[in-house]
């Protein structure tokens, strides 16, 4: 799938965050979009900006919420499961009902979709899934638990689907962030990261994903050259990158995120 020009593009976690810059983004590719999320008011907005996109709302925290998306969203040639939600605070502190909504918002749903719309483009021999991960899929951090296990899932899912769906047609694709300013989960706690990680602008998240699709792409680490380093590092001594990382406090808890998920519970 070199281009996304007259494409069906389902798009789910549409409405705020990366959601829009994506969708702007693919819009440009002449790309037909289908936005998927819970917030009605700002998912139509979006649709009138880009020309009138196909609105489905669902909540895929809940029962049944993915199938439906599937079902009535249709054939579907290129999947982008960029919904998810924050899911941080120490393992002690995290109520059980948030464990299972971060599991379905973050994991399940985007393997259900995958499960449902990947028959159709094998079928056309045609297509491309998208999966949204984050750094936080390949470093662990302490008071991370919950989000780095659905980041792990998610993208282990992605790069076994790909294998899986090789020579179908049907390429599968693994976006890797790191911390993006100006929108998204992170954005909103007002924090800084830790200078190692760094941050990355949700254009070049919403490039990303265009590269991914038109090029088939594996993995796309969307993260500055100082994070590039780390990760090789990571990969040949994960011990040493361990050991080293506590001692710059580059995976230890965040207690002012810690506090501010606290006061929203």
């Amino acid at each position: 799938m070199d281009n996304l020009r007259g494409k069906t593009v389902l798009l789910t976690g549409a409405s705020t965050g990366l959601g829009p810059h994506i969708a702007r983004r693919l819009h440009r590719e002449a790309a037909k979009l289908v936005l998927s999320a819970r917030n009605e008011e700002a998912l139509n907005k979006l649709a009138a900006e880009l020309g009138g996109a196909r609105v489905i709302l669902a909540d895929l925290s809940r029962s049944g919420e993915p199938e439906r998306l599937a079902r009535e969203a249709g054939d579907i040639d290129v999947l982008v499961s960029n919904a998810g939600i924050p899911a941080t605070g120490r393992l002690a502190t995290v109520q059980i009902e948030e464990i299972d909504r971060a599991i379905a918002v973050n994991l399940r749903a985007g393997i259900v979709l995958a499960k449902l719309l990947a028959p159709g483009m094998v079928e056309r021999r045609s297509g491309h899934l998208v999966v949204m991960s984050s750094i936080a899929g390949k470093i662990p951090s302490g008071g991370e638990t919950i989000y780095n296990a659905t980041k792990f899932g998610i993208r282990g899912f992605g790069l076994a689907l790909r294998e899986e769906l090789w020579g179908t047609g049907v390429g599968v694709s693994v976006i890797t962030p790191t911390f993006v300013s100006e929108a998204g989960m992170w954005a909103v706690t007002g924090l800084k990261p830790h200078p190692i990680a760094g941050e990355v602008s949700p254009a070049q998240v919403a490039d990303a994903v265009w590269s991914a699709i038109t090029r088939n792409r594996r993995e796309v680490d969307v993260v500055p050259i100082q994070l590039r380093t780390v990760l090789k590092l990571q990969a040949l001594t994960p011990g040493v990158f361990a050991t080293t990382a506590r001692w710059m406090g580059a995976t230890r808890p965040n207690e002012d995120l810690d506090e501010r998920q606290r006061d929203k519970r």
